[in-house]
């Protein structure tokens, strides 16, 4: 958007670097703040995600570390008391500003059913699963529609949402993942499910939730109101109703994430006479445990841990290498973990490490959901590879035939969900039928809210 403007920006994420030559801004994720370059003003988005169990810590570091003379700091109003706690932290002054809606948000009077949905409007469920069988549904019935979900790229996400924008899709199914970084011209929210799984557990959706992602409604300029339904049979409307007039949740723990960096696991290390990394990071949960810290707490480290025992038995590391690893995103879900002890065992023997490739890609057209979840996987992999490249030039030296690689897999995928919405269109206008919504994806009751099968772990996301 920056660079559209005329402004020259360079751009940062965990897998990709773009700097443009006499550039006066960065653009990042918040894991690549620049903790060394002084700056005049950062600005740190999202900031309610200062409570998030995985990604937090990032929130902490880069709100606590920015080396800039002004930081603005933006999120929802639920996050104030943990910024102010920072802010007291470091002994920095905080102004409050608070900034309103343009147009409002109202909750419907109503359930919607269905065949009630129309154009700009945006159908939320909470997996994968999920919005693929509302998308099928609704393919099935001649709507054209755009899909929104974790396990796409940041680059399909964007084109979902722009075919979405120009009303080459009339309705959007989406995850939670709308509610951060995508510009969407929504007229209603329809939540499709009232719970989710959030890792741990199944519960209820809370206010914020129900905020972040039902204030997508109603884009100023393009829609007088933004207006937040539920799916007929799903739920309430006076849950909707409630949620939307809730006050902000109180935190429970107001003490800041944070994790160890790579010059503090190398401090341990030498504290204890130790290069295994398994062993530095079990004294460092340790030590913050045992003094029960009134001002910090440790983040969820559940996967560095696992990725550290992994690596015990790959020998010719340096405990620095293994920390970079230790970091890296992987989806254990997908064997992600033993895939990262085979690299790094390359690494190790002085080999090169290949980028994964597209594998089998089908015609886009006849392509079965089975096939898009392994071209789903397969990016995930990539990712990771690239991730590594960056850090790891001299062991994974094929950057750029990953990167056409990718290219590639984010085409296919791009065309799978438009070529299928097309052909849906063109064959098939009838209406709904009453019973097409008999048993719709989301019901409470059911086992259709996300939770992974039993004994696997949901894996961690980061970017």
């Amino acid at each position: 958007s920056l660079t559209a403007r005329g402004v020259p920006t360079s751009l940062a994420t965990g897998e990709e670097r773009i700097d443009v030559p006499g550039s006066r801004h960065l653009a990042a994720t918040v894991e690549m703040c620049p903790l060394n370059n002084p700056v005049d003003v950062a600005i740190i988005d999202e900031a309610q995600m200062l409570t998030d169990p995985d990604r937090g810590a990032a929130w902490t570091a880069a709100i606590m570390g920015a080396p800039a003379r002004h930081l603005f700091i933006l999120g929802a109003p639920d996050c104030i008391p943990m910024v102010r706690r920072i802010a007291e932290l470091c002994g920095d002054p905080v102004d409050e500003i608070r900034l309103e809606r343009k147009s409002p948000l109202v909750a419907a009077e109503r359930a919607v059913s269905l065949p009630e949905l129309q154009k700009h409007d945006a159908l939320i469920a909470f997996s994968r699963r999920e919005v693929l069988d509302l998308r099928a549904l609704l393919l099935a019935h001649g709507k054209r529609v755009a899909v929104v979900y974790g396990a796409l790229s940041p680059e399909v996400r964007r084109a979902e949402a722009q075919r979405f924008n120009n009303g080459d899709a009339d309705i959007l199914i989406a995850t939670d993942a709308i509610g951060m970084g995508l510009n969407l011209t929504i007229r209603r929210v329809v939540f499709a499910a009232l719970r989710k799984y959030d890792g741990s557990q199944t519960r209820d959706l809370n206010p914020q939730e129900v905020k972040q992602i039902g204030g997508r409604a109603g884009r100023f300029g393009k829609h007088e109101q933004g207006i937040v339904a539920v799916l007929e049979g799903v739920g309430s409307p006076s849950f909707i109703h409630a949620m939307l007039e809730a006050p902000p949740q109180p935190i429970e723990d107001m003490r800041p994430q944070v994790q160890p960096d790579a010059d503090i696991v190398q401090a341990v290390a030498a504290e204890i006479g130790s290069d295994s990394l398994f062993g530095v990071l079990v004294r460092i949960r340790r030590a913050v445990l045992r003094r029960d810290d009134p001002n910090y707490r440790l983040a969820n480290m559940e996967q560095a841990f696992a990725i550290a025992t992994a690596l015990e038995g790959v020998p010719d590391l340096t405990l620095a290498q293994r920390w970079v690893y230790a970091m890296c995103p992987v989806d254990d879900r997908d064997n992600g973990i033993q895939r990262l002890v085979h690299w790094a065992a390359d690494h190790a023997a002085g080999n090169s490490v290949p980028p994964p490739g597209t594998g089998h890609l089908p015609p886009a057209e006849r392509a079965e959901r089975t096939e898009l979840e392994r071209a789903e996987k397969r990016h995930k992999r990539l990712v990771a590879w690239r991730w590594l490249a960056l850090r790891f030039p001299e062991a994974y030296v094929n950057r750029e035939d990953a990167e056409e690689t990718t290219s590639r897999l984010n085409d296919w995928i791009e065309d799978v969900l438009r070529q299928q919405s097309v052909r849906a269109r063109a064959t098939s206008a009838s209406p709904f039928r009453p019973d097409s919504r008999a048993n719709p994806p989301g019901r409470r009751g059911g086992n259709r809210d996300g939770a992974p099968p039993k004994g696997k772990r949901p894996h961690r996301k980061r970017h």
